[in-house]
């Protein structure tokens, strides 16, 4: 695979490349060039020309171009779900919905845009503009670089490249190095549909050397990126610089407080969807699991019968509920992260171990208390549930808010009254109630509090982000 520049594949420079690896089997599936700072800079001149274009694309041009794209993309749905299975480890399934969810996430955005405008205000309100007409309309930002995570390539592409195309924006993607081919896949679909060829680019290569050259670039005006609190702290540092707009989606390590009264099938119902969905590689994924004492034994023997049904292996296998992580450094930080745990004394009772190389057994780790690292700031990105025992709903209110993230929470619990405290008390940036916080729409206004981030991503808010409000006074017009 090349990336695409200005409309065209293009190798890197240097010819470099980066080898895209299947976890599944860790056998080379693909090769994608390394970007180098010449090639940066042809990405970002050619996004400038391509937005200029673009922006005077009317709205329901751009909007029939996301149509095309969406039918485009269904067509071709199981070329792009192998190409993504391959490469990311994700169950073929899932990629499948994948296709599916990112057509339909175009086409939401398109129809969100047609209905989206500026206000007017009212006349002769107050004696300063009196006889004055004033209104506001919405306008592009300019060029937007996109920053795209390994874990859901597809969907996130669509949350962030769909909001910004759509406004009228000019469009830098930079995939992730662990599983880029898919977001150059979609590139191509689009500009295929109509896109603008210089007004959506891929440009693949490593963080440091593209990812903060965008960042630091006077050339940008916005960037959206899903990923790590150290890498989007880096990437605000950047663009402060030029005082680009940042939005980011960061990391969290999330509760799920379950209550004495809570109907424990559907906490375990909820651990295991929400846990070992995508291998646990999901950031609003609940990642501290706090459960009254007085339930906590039954709990964690449920959800031990419910591990023992779980299959993990090939991504091809319809019976499989997850494949591998990432790659084989993941699943090594997350053995680490376990023994780490239980060095500080935590027990492990299930599961605990890697297995060949990048696949990870669902994991639950008991007697886990406040003060260890996985029970505060430690975000585990594998299939591993630490059990954390409470006596009142404070304390675990008081244990939840002791985290430096807030991405998403949720409460399992029968009694309405601890419902509503858990979700006006739970610091983060949505709580579910009777769910984990495992838990997106693609209405939902999706961003954390703390240091999980800035910004919000979803149809109800993102046109918001990727654009910019200019106000037009027509003075003394009634006079």
């Amino acid at each position: 695979m090349k990336m695409i520049l200005a409309g065209k594949p293009a190798d890197a420079a240097d010819k470099a490349v980066l080898e895209v690896v299947n976890p599944a089997g860790l056998q080379v599936v693909d090769t994608v060039p390394a970007a180098t700072k010449e090639d940066v800079e042809a990405a970002l001149d050619a996004a400038r020309e391509g937005f200029i274009e673009w922006r005077n694309i009317p709205l329901y041009e751009r909007i029939a171009v996301f149509d095309a794209f969406a039918r485009l993309l269904i067509d071709r749905r199981e070329e792009y779900a192998k190409i993504l299975c391959e490469s990311s480890g994700r169950t073929y399934a899932s990629c499948l919905d994948t296709a599916d969810y990112t057509a339909m996430l175009f086409r939401f955005f398109g129809e969100k845009a047609r209905n989206f405008g500026g206000e007017s205000f009212a006349l002769d309100s107050e004696p300063a503009m009196s006889g004055d007409v004033v209104f506001t309309v919405r306008e592009p930002l300019g060029v937007v670089v996109c920053v795209i995570p390994f874990n859901f390539p597809g969907e996130l592409y669509a949350y962030k490249v769909a909001p910004a195309l759509v406004m009228g924006n000019a469009v830098i993607v930079k995939p992730t190095s662990d599983a880029p081919v898919d977001n150059i896949f979609l590139t191509q679909l689009l500009i295929d549909a109509g896109v603008t060829p210089k007004a959506i680019q891929c440009i693949t290569g490593s963080g440091s050397t593209v990812g903060e050259q965008l960042s630091h670039s006077p050339k940008i005006n916005a960037i959206s990126l899903t990923g790590s609190t150290s890498v989007g702290i880096a990437i605000a540092k950047g663009a402060a610089n030029n005082l680009a707009h940042v939005t980011l989606e960061l990391g969290g390590n999330d509760a799920l407080i379950i209550c004495e009264d809570a109907d424990l099938e559907l906490a375990v119902t909820e651990t295991v969807i929400g846990r070992l969905s995508n291998s646990g590689q999901t950031c609003c994924a609940p990642k501290r699991f706090f459960v009254d004492n007085k339930v906590k034994d039954k709990f964690t023997e449920m959800l031990k019968d419910a591990f023992k049904k779980i299959k993990t292996g090939d991504p091809y296998d319809s019976d499989v509920y997850y494949g591998p992580l990432i790659s084989e450094a993941a699943a090594i930080k997350v053995e680490e992260q376990v023994n780490l745990t239980v060095k500080q004394g935590a027990k492990c009772v299930f599961g605990g171990k890697r297995f060949d190389a990048t696949y990870f057994e669902p994991t639950i780790l008991i007697d886990v208390t406040e003060d260890m690292d996985i029970g505060l700031d430690m975000e585990v990105f594998g299939p591993v549930v630490p059990v954390i025992g409470f006596d009142t709903l404070d304390d675990a209110l008081r244990m939840t808010n002791a985290c430096a993230n807030g991405l998403q929470g949720g409460v399992i619990t029968r009694d309405m009254k601890s419902a509503f405290k858990v979700s006006l008390e739970m610091e983060c940036g949505a709580v579910v109630i009777n769910g984990s916080g495992n838990y997106r729409f693609s209405h939902l206004p999706f961003g954390g509090h703390k240091m999980s981030g800035m910004g919000h991503e979803g149809v109800s808010k993102t046109l918001e982000e990727m654009s910019q409000i200019k106000t037009i006074a027509f003075k003394k017009q009634l006079v």
